[in-house]
């Protein structure tokens, strides 16, 4: 791709986004459609539709839901019309053009086991197609065992694999390990390796790339080099000899069941729930556990806390204060009482909880919003759905 395929107008690519949204948002994809089509028939790059319109539309669902602007029904729906809209393009005659051609090489692109959120490596495959490499898409939830035997049959140059989920890189770890064993290296991405790629580097990943764009340049020479035998270490994470991960995951459904049945008698509004809310307290609960386990393996703490902070943010956009939290937190710290890094966690989060809250963003930063009114009194976990 040349310099100027790449340059925009940003009007034009407003007026693409405006069209393209109007169409995802009420869930029509023969429009939205239409109008990714006309904007590659009108000159538009594929690359820049894909990664300067499409990318960004979703990454607005995603906060127009955390703001409680679009229900999950809504947001699953935008994000099955804009796979729709992906698929669609890869079949117009000017990006079909793009493709021919002998293959600079072959590349994997899967989810981590475990991650469902799919569009990020779906727009990461059709981007390194449009650079001249031959992919294979494996989709979401990918079991690492599928995965290797995948590498073994077609001998890929690189696999790359995403996760958005947080609480999936341990099993990122186990992927990245188990490929590098085939002599394959891996580029990483997503959310869940964090804003710098920090989580990449700490798992030994060979490669991580922000977006599509960054992996594709970074692919511009060539895949990566080979991992060398034992590229990683056996003592690679030597924080988790002291078993508080393991603990931890291992008694995930009885800790959340303990705190379940004790959180009525720290919580007295829970006396009130139906059985709707108390089912979502106790997926709540058995997040910010999975979470609390994460943290213990990669040894970040800020990670723990950014989970806790951003909870209270979608709690506070659904009239839920942030402080129903706490006796939750509360109860896990009792139970874990001997589990020094694990309590240390929940302190932390739980003096972010006391901190002020943020002044509010505007709707259009991507930034939870405080809600307008004053919330329930008492509301608590269990209405976040």
């Amino acid at each position: 791709m040349t310099r100027g395929e790449q340059a925009r107008p940003h009007a034009d690519l407003d007026a693409w986004t405006a069209r393209l949204w109007d169409a995802v948002i009420v869930g029509d994809e023969y429009a939205a459609t239409d109008a990714a089509v006309a904007a590659l028939d009108e000159g538009m790059d594929a690359e820049t539709l894909l990664l300067d319109v499409i990318a960004p539309l979703q990454a607005r669902v995603g906060s127009e839901w955390a703001a409680n602007r679009l229900t999950v029904v809504q947001e699953h729906t935008a994000t099955a019309v804009i796979e729709r809209v992906i698929a669609a393009l890869a079949l117009h005659p000017a990006v079909r053009r793009r493709h021919r051609g002998e293959p600079r090489g072959r590349i994997a692109v899967a989810c981590i086991d475990g991650e469902w959120h799919a569009l990020p490596a779906r727009i990461v495959a059709e981007v390194l197609r449009l650079r001249g490499w031959q992919v294979d898409y494996l989709g979401a939830q990918v079991p690492t065992p599928h995965l290797i035997s995948h590498l073994h049959r077609t001998g890929p140059a690189l696999v790359a694999l995403s996760s958005s989920i947080a609480t999936r890189l341990p099993a990122a770890h186990a992927a990245i390990t188990a490929c590098q064993a085939t002599g394959t290296p891996v580029l990483v991405g997503g959310a869940a390796f964090g804003p710098d790629g920090r989580y990449a580097a700490l798992l030994g990943a060979d490669g991580w790339a922000p977006n599509a764009r960054a992996a594709a340049d970074l692919l511009a020479d060539g895949p990566l080099r080979k991992p060398k035998p034992a590229h990683q270490p056996v003592d690679d994470l030597p924080h988790l000899a002291d078993q508080e991960y393991a603990r931890v995951t291992g008694t995930a459904h009885r800790l959340v069941r303990r705190t379940m049945d004790e959180l009525q008698s720290r919580f007295p509004a829970m006396a009130d729930y139906t059985e709707q809310q108390r089912r979502h307290t106790a997926e709540d609960i058995a997040h910010i556990v999975d979470f609390l386990g994460t943290a213990l393996y990669l040894d970040d703490p800020d990670l723990f806390t950014g989970f806790i902070t951003w909870t209270a943010g979608i709690l506070t956009a659904r009239d839920v204060p942030a402080r129903s939290l706490v006796p939750a937190l509360d109860l896990l710290a009792e139970q874990l009482a001997g589990l020094p890094r694990a309590t240390d966690l929940l302190r932390r989060a739980q003096d972010a909880l006391r901190r002020p809250a943020p002044p509010a963003a505007d709707e259009d930063s991507g930034v939870l919003a405080e809600p307008v009114g004053d919330p329930d009194p008492d509301p608590g976990l269990g209405r976040i759905a």
